[in-house]
C-alpha cells in the first residue's frame, strides 16, 4: 500500500468550492476596498472546509495530495484571485505548522479540527528576524512583511535566524502578541491583507518552534516530506493556473461581445492567432504542472524524498507556470483595449496577476539556480529553501 494519502474528501470539497463561486465573485469588489476578505466571504471560506486541506488527517484535516491542492486553489483563484491567494497562504502555513510541530503544540493549536476548533496561521518566512535561545524556548525580534490572510488568522508563524546555533527557525504564537502594521496599500492582491507585523523580545516556547528547512513531520503522511518550499510551489501552481484561465475566459467573453462591430480587432487574423497562442501556452503549462506533480506523488508514495533534480524541475515548473499565466494576462490586457483600463473583473485580475508574479518563489534567482542544477553545474548541492547549498 502506498504512503501518499489521496483524500476521499476531494470530490465533496470540490463541490463545495464550486458552490462558493457566487460568493467569491459577489464579495470581490468590497473585499478589495476593505483590503481584506469581507466578513461574509471569510465566514464562507471557513465553513466550507477549504482551510483544512493542508492539515494532517490525524489532526482532523483533509491532508490533500499535491495534485488535489493544485486543483482546489486553481478553482478558488479562478473565481477570485485575492481570495485564492488568501486561502493558499492560510492553508499552507496552517498545514505545515500542524505537520512539523510536536504533540504539545498540536494539542494547543488543533484541539478539535473536525469541529472547527483549530488555529488559522498566517505569516512570513522569506526574510527572517532574530531568535535568541533562552530557557524553555526563544526570544524573537523582527519586522516582517506579507502576512497574507492575517485578518482571518488566530496565530502567526514567522521565520527567525538563531545566530548561536546557525538555525533558521519557524516560530508560532498568538496573533495578538505581535504589533500589526496596517500598511497594505498596493496595486494588486489588495484583498489579501498582506500587512507587516513586528515582534520585540517576544518569548516563544520551544514546543512551538521547528527548523524551517525540515522535511521530517511529526504528524501526517508522505505529502509533508516535500517541505515548506515545495508545498508552497504546489499552491502557487494552482493560483497561477486559475488566474491565467480566468483572464483568458474574460477575454473570450469580451471577444464575443465585440465581434461583428465596426473595425473590431477581435475579427482580425492577428487576434485569432494571438488567442490561439495564449490558449496553447496556458494548456501546455497546466499539462506539465499536472504531469510533474503526478511524478512527484509517485516518488512520495514509494516512501522516498524527491531528488535534487526533481526539486529543481518542480521550481522550474512553477516559474514556467507563473510566466505562462503572466503572458496570458498581457495578451488579455492588450486585446481587451480600453475595457481593461476600467474598473471591473478584467482590470482587477490584471493587477492581481502582476502582484502575484512578484513572489520570490518565481523570481529570477531561483530560475538561475534551477538552470545551474539541471545543467549539471552544481554537483553535490541540494536545495535548502530557495538556495542551492
Amino acid at each position: 500500500m502506498g504512503q501518499l494519502h489521496i483524500s476521499p474528501e476531494f470530490d465533496t470539497l470540490s463541490q463545495r468550492t464550486d458552490e462558493l463561486a457566487p460568493i467569491l465573485r459577489a464579495e470581490a469588489e468590497e473585499s478589495e476596498q476593505l483590503r481584506r476578505p469581507t466578513e461574509t466571504l471569510a465566514n464562507a471560506l471557513k465553513s466550507s472546509g477549504v482551510l483544512r486541506i493542508g492539515i494532517p488527517r490525524e489532526l482532523g484535516g483533509y491532508e490533500f495530495s499535491p495534485s488535489q491542492i493544485v486543483r482546489t486553489i486553481e478553482t478558488l483563484s479562478y473565481h477570485d484571485a485575492s481570495a485564492g491567494w488568501t486561502v493558499m497562504a492560510l492553508q499552507l502555513v496552517t498545514g505545515v505548522t500542524a505537520a512539523y510541530l510536536g504533540a504539545e503544540a498540536a494539542a494547543d493549536l488543533f484541539p478539535d479540527t473536525a469541529a472547527g476548533r483549530h488555529a488559522l496561521v498566517a505569516g512570513q518566512g522569506t526574510r527572517p528576524g532574530k531568535a535568541t535561545r533562552v530557557d524553555g524556548g526563544y526570544r524573537i525580534d523582527g519586522h516582517w512583511s506579507f502576512a497574507s490572510g492575517i485578518s482571518m488568522a488566530s496565530h502567526i508563524h514567522t521565520a527567525a535566524y538563531c545566530a548561536e546555533t546557525g538555525e533558521a527557525l519557524v516560530c508560532t504564537f498568538p496573533k495578538e502578541q505581535a504589533r500589526l502594521v496596517d500598511n497594505w496599500d498596493v496595486m494588486g492582491l489588495r484583498a489579501t491583507h498582506s500587512i507587516d507585523y513586528v515582534c520585540e523580545d517576544l518569548f516563544v516556547p520551544a514546543t512551538h518552534v521547528f527548523d524551517a528547512p525540515t522535511k521530517d513531520n511529526h504528524h501526517g503522511g508522505a505529502v509533508y516530506r516535500l517541505g515548506l518550499v515545495l508545498l508552497a510551489a504546489a499552491v502557487h501552481t494552482g493560483w497561477a493556473l486559475g488566474v491565467g484561465r480566468r483572464m483568458l475566459d474574460e477575454l473570450k467573453a469580451l471577444a464575443g461581445q465585440k465581434t461583428g462591430t465596426h473595425n473590431a480587432t477581435v475579427d482580425t487574423g492577428h487576434f485569432h492567432a494571438a488567442y490561439a497562442h495564449a490558449e496553447a501556452e496556458l494548456r501546455a503549462a497546466r499539462a506539465w504542472a499536472l504531469e510533474l506533480w503526478a511524478e512527484n506523488e509517485a516518488t512520495l508514495d514509494r516512501g522516498e524524498h524527491l531528488t535534487t533534480e526533481q526539486e529543481s524541475l518542480t521550481l522550474l515548473m512553477l516559474n514556467n507556470t507563473t510566466r505562462s499565466a503572466h503572458a496570458v494576462g498581457q495578451a488579455a490586457y492588450q486585446w481587451a483595449g480600453t475595457t481593461a483600463l476600467r474598473r471591473g473583473d478584467l482590470q482587477r485580475y490584471f493587477r492581481d496577476l502582476h502582484a502575484g508574479t512578484q513572489h520570490v518563489t518565481s523570481g529570477p534567482v531561483v530560475l538561475q539556480h534551477c538552470g545551474r542544477s539541471l545543467a549539471g553545474l552544481a554537483p553535490g548541492r541540494r536545495w535548502v529553501f530557495l538556495d542551492l547549498v
